[in-house]
């Protein structure tokens, strides 16, 4: 006997395709093809497969994105040396970076960020062409537009690391078109901003995103726990509702603590996940702009409390230390330097404290300790150079007193 399952039909009707209602085939163009099946689409939904629609707008955008997605995959083909091997096997890892920031908000030449610029041109443009197509399918079809206007709130986000860097003044902030390139980005833009986790919108938007999550999952559970009963028509059930409802909102009462029903939580759903991507984008308009470091923020706001402090240095010893790093670049790292000819030795002056000889003294004497270490493989001497000879008395020539400099950032001492 035949069985009707709502997950996967054991029976898929065929019959002739259904061409769907008429519309205007005037300058908005008409539908391709006639249709055909599927026995794997058939499984999931509907088993027809077309006729496709795309008008106008349609085609212009996938010639836009068709350009764009050109543009990226030629230029990090073009990073391997068009090798297509490497490029199939990194391509995970290959990018097109946006301008670096020495060019603000000018525009660069191609190969420095010129090429980003324009695709990132071509594919805006042509999201923002398919979304005037959603709008006026919806129309057209006598539809509720509220599939166009939650695509509009996930553009919105795109769209936020547009203005972003017009806000802050530099093109490169915008993120590099690649897979683990954007999310080095993700990680960097976070860092440079204090870490995004205390803005409070990213944390609005992390809620929206897993609650609506919980609730589409809540809901399509809900629905398939009542099919037995007709849950799955459900517009007939908000408007003549029968058993399945009944006991699905009886379910959400007793279980989730509030009411939904047929129709509201779909209200609930479409809200949530429209809010997941609208908060998100005003997080990210407030970063670099308004905020500048949102720990720093959530700390002024009773938000995050501050670290503990760590190497409290004494006041003597920043008294000694004030001034020692002028001078150093601020990636430095104190360490050794190889002796050189013409080295100034160290000096004491007049104006040095009794401090500040102390930790002279003590510096050189590492630096005697260095100089006295022996060397695991003694230096060869160069081939055919005499070895030199020394005066009675004079030690200059002793390897064990050559010059060896221990260098602090703005100290030196030799002997």
């Amino acid at each position: 006997m035949l069985e009707y399952q709502n997950l996967f039909t054991r029976v898929q009707v065929r019959h002739a395709p259904d061409a769907g209602l008429p519309i205007d085939m005037g300058a908005s163009g008409a539908r391709y093809g006639t249709g055909f099946f599927s026995s794997l689409a058939g499984r999931f939904g509907d088993a027809q497969v077309g006729p496709i629609y795309l008008g106008w707008v349609g085609i212009l955008s996938l010639i836009c994105g068709f350009i764009a997605i050109e543009i990226i995959g030629l230029n990090m083909w073009a990073s391997v040396g068009w090798d297509p091997v490497q490029f199939i096997r990194q391509l995970p890892w290959l990018a097109l970076e946006p301008p670096p920031p020495q060019f603000g908000l000018r525009v660069p030449p191609l190969n420095q960020g010129g090429w980003y610029l324009m695709a990132g041109f071509f594919l805006t443009l042509s999201i923002l062409l398919w979304w005037v197509r959603t709008y006026q399918r919806a129309r057209a079809l006598g539809m509720g537009t509220h599939l166009p206007w939650a695509f509009a709130s996930a553009i919105f986000l795109y769209l936020t690391f547009f203005f972003q860097p017009l806000l802050v003044g530099s093109w490169s902030e915008m993120v590099p078109f690649g897979l683990f390139p954007h999310l080095d980005w993700t990680s960097a833009f976070s860092i440079r901003y204090g870490n995004l986790y205390y803005n409070p919108f990213h944390a609005l938007s992390i809620v929206f995103l897993y609650g609506s999550a919980v609730l589409f999952a809540m809901h399509g559970a809900t629905i398939l726990a009542v099919s037995r009963m007709g849950g799955e028509r459900e517009i007939e059930q908000i408007t003549d509702r029968g058993t399945a409802a009944e006991r699905s909102m009886l379910f959400w009462r007793w279980t989730m603590g509030f009411n939904a029903t047929m129709e509201s939580i779909h209200r609930w759903a479409w809200w949530f996940a429209v809010l997941t991507t609208f908060t998100g984008g005003i997080g990210i308009l407030l970063t670099g702009t308004v905020v500048d470091n949102w720990y720093l923020w959530g700390q002024k706001h009773g938000i995050v409390a501050p670290y503990p402090a760590q190497n409290v240095v004494p006041d003597d010893q920043q008294e000694f230390l004030r001034g020692r790093y002028q001078g150093t670049s601020p990636d430095s790292f104190p360490s050794y330097l190889a002796p050189s000819a013409g080295v100034v030795p160290f000096m004491m002056d007049s104006t040095m404290s009794t401090a500040d000889s102390i930790a002279a003294d003590s510096i050189a004497a590492v630096g005697d300790s260095i100089a006295a270490a022996p060397s695991a493989v003694p230096p060869a001497p160069p081939a055919n150079v005499p070895p030199e000879t020394s005066p009675p008395g004079d030690d200059s020539g002793d390897a064990s007193l050559q010059t060896a400099m221990y260098r602090t950032p703005g100290l030196r001492t030799t002997r």
